[in-house]
């Protein structure tokens, strides 16, 4: 992408798309164009014309989305849907009418079947049945990816599907109803140290398996792939056999019980750590296979420690710049 393109991130305040605006600027694009929830509903066909028209980007990177962890998922399941794919289906049709040279559309690991082979390469898509617990968010996503396909193959663009695995990092949710698994066991064990509680209670039983990337890393994969070189970036994305699709993920696993033991280390959790097998555990396992983002000359830089403790100082400031009290964030 040319330093002067003017590039659309949508999502610009989410983990990712917060992350990915941070990469940007840090090697030096700055026609940046921004817009919130509030300037522009993507959901709203109306608005994302007006602002395609309005505005004529080069270059879009989709990182806008409804999402959630699985009580989020099984709570709202109509709306993981239906908004996902309004947001999809609005930007990419519009990023295509106004001649956008490149997109980038985010999906997420979750639309690779439950049981699919481990570590999940890029041709399991639609290869089994999904998850149910987040199926109609992997639906929405499921489309967006067909719409990139659709459109590469009819009208020649070059849009590009990345599925990242489970991210975390600066600037994640921490809503105890909306959060990820692992701002949800930040949360879970700073609330049981501040209360000195014996011990803090986890959803499932602790044994699905998970790969965890930063979002810093995320996002430097993100920017890596809309920089490939020309031939590169047609050869992922002109096929009429294969998806336009690449995983992006750092290769390694965990135990949920393993994750949840180094998150209380770094928080400073001294209590028992138990579970709750009545909740659900969701895929028991989910590795994405890199090698080909690998191939291309990408690697992730954040080990899981050292990015655990960036996202719980990340938390701590969070608490302190609104004005939460220790006793509040329980609530």
């Amino acid at each position: 992408m040319d330093q002067n393109a003017r590039i659309y991130v949508a999502g610009h305040r989410g983990l990712v798309g917060s992350a990915i605006i941070r990469r940007l600027k840090a090697l030096g694009y700055e026609n940046l164009l921004l817009r919130t929830h509030a300037e522009v509903d993507l959901t709203d066909h109306r608005a994302v014309q007006k602002l395609f028209f309005e505005e004529r980007p080069d270059h879009v990177i989709l990182a806008a989305a409804k999402v959630g962890g699985i009580l989020a998922n099984n709570t709202f399941p109509a709306e993981f849907l239906y908004e996902n794919l309004r947001i999809a289906a609005n930007v990419i049709h519009e990023a295509y009418q106004h001649g956008v040279q490149r997109l980038l559309f985010l999906g997420s690991s979750c639309v690779y079947p439950k049981h699919a082979p481990q570590p999940i390469e890029e041709s399991a898509l639609l290869s089994g049945p999904l998850e149910s617990t987040n199926r109609p968010y992997a639906l929405a996503k499921i489309a967006g990816i067909e719409m990139c396909w659709s459109y590469n193959r009819q009208y020649q663009t070059r849009f590009l599907a990345a599925m990242p695995t489970n991210l975390y990092g600066l600037n994640d949710n921490y809503d105890p109803e909306m959060s990820h698994v692992i701002p949800a066991l930040i949360r879970k064990f700073h609330e049981g140290k501040v209360s000195n509680a014996k011990e803090v209670l986890i959803w499932g039983t602790g044994t699905p398996r998970r790969e965890f990337l930063d979002s810093d890393d995320a996002a430097d994969a993100c920017v890596f792939l809309m920089n490939l070189p020309t031939d590169t970036f047609d050869s992922m994305v002109r096929s009429s056999d294969i998806p336009p699709i690449i995983n992006v993920g750092c290769g390694e696993d965990f135990a949920i019980s393993q994750l949840a033991t180094l998150t209380a280390e770094i928080v400073g959790f001294r209590g028992a750590v138990a579970y709750d097998p009545s909740k659900p555990d969701g895929t028991p396992r989910k590795l994405l296979d890199v090698k080909l983002l690998f191939s291309l000359g990408w690697k992730p830089r954040i080990s899981l420690r050292n990015g655990l403790e960036r996202a719980y100082r990340d938390f701590c400031d969070s608490l302190c710049q609104n004005n939460i009290s220790e006793l509040d964030v329980q609530k």
